[in-house]
């Protein structure tokens, strides 16, 4: 339910806000907006065609969960499109371009926030990283960035360009506040409940180090499990974390870097 209201904010941000100013989303919705801007098929069509072969590659490539959200948001998101009326909300399109980006945002960000994603550029990014030594951000940029430069040489119009581009900076600001974006992250959990705990964590095919704790007011003996993984992965941690011991006491940081053995994701 938490996918399908946030695909439907997305859809509510294309077809109200960015669409009717031939305006471009980030990701392979700026893809297909392009496309169908200048072509008769549909956007949504488009959107749900671009993204068949990446949810297809990262069935292979990324976690089941995390892929499974993608295909119902993308579905969703398709059905919405189709159903909800383009029509222009602002007529002004500095503010069609922050409001639309704000709705892509949220929706894109709660999908995150349960442990999926709204498809399109964020799966080739993950892929793309497990093989070459780039940030997902730096991808995701430089790919939503030949887009917009598209869509500019094509329109003749750089203000077209120039408003995606604050739409674009709008949508990735709201996914930040909502979302924990960074690529990894280190979860210290301390727990009474060990062993069940690592029942669970170790099916994540995540490293997990055992490290004997003490509290200092209590003088009570734990353990505490400390993991890296990846923002896509996080969520479903996070669920067995509240199933396996729902005392536990669990701080996440972010990690500016690993060395050694990491498998990225």
């Amino acid at each position: 339910m938490v996918v399908f209201l946030g695909s439907a904010l997305i859809a509510s941000g294309f077809n109200l806000f960015l669409i009717p100013h031939r305006l471009l989303s980030g990701g392979v919705s700026g893809l297909a907006m392009l496309v169908g801007y200048f072509t008769p098929f549909s956007i949504s069509l488009l959107y749900l065609i671009f993204n068949i072969p990446l949810l297809v590659a990262g069935w292979f490539q990324l976690g089941r969960r995390f892929i499974v959200l993608s295909i119902v948001s993308v579905a969703a998101t398709t059905w919405l499109m189709a159903i909800f009326p383009i029509r222009s909300v602002a007529s002004d399109m500095l503010l069609a371009s922050v409001f639309g980006g704000v709705l892509v945002g949220i929706g894109s960000g709660i999908s995150f926030r349960v442990g999926g994603s709204s498809g399109g550029f964020d799966i080739l990014g993950s892929i793309i990283t497990r093989y070459r030594d780039f940030p997902v951000g730096n991808v995701l940029v430089a790919l939503n960035a030949l887009v917009i430069l598209a869509a500019a040489y094509f329109d003749n119009n750089w203000n077209l360009a120039l408003a995606s581009m604050v739409s674009l900076y709008v949508s990735g600001k709201v996914v930040d506040m909502i979302h924990i974006s960074h690529i990894k992250v280190t979860v210290f959990i301390v727990t009474n409940k060990t062993d069940e705990m690592l029942r669970q964590l170790l099916g994540l095919q995540r490293g997990v180090t055992k490290i004997k704790t003490e509290g200092a007011y209590t003088h009570e003996e734990k353990d505490m499990l400390m993991t890296v993984t990846t923002r896509y992965e996080l969520a479903e941690l996070q669920r067995i974390i509240k199933k396996s011991d729902p005392q536990a006491f669990v701080n996440i940081v972010e990690t500016v870097g690993v060395m050694g053995a990491f498998r990225k994701r």
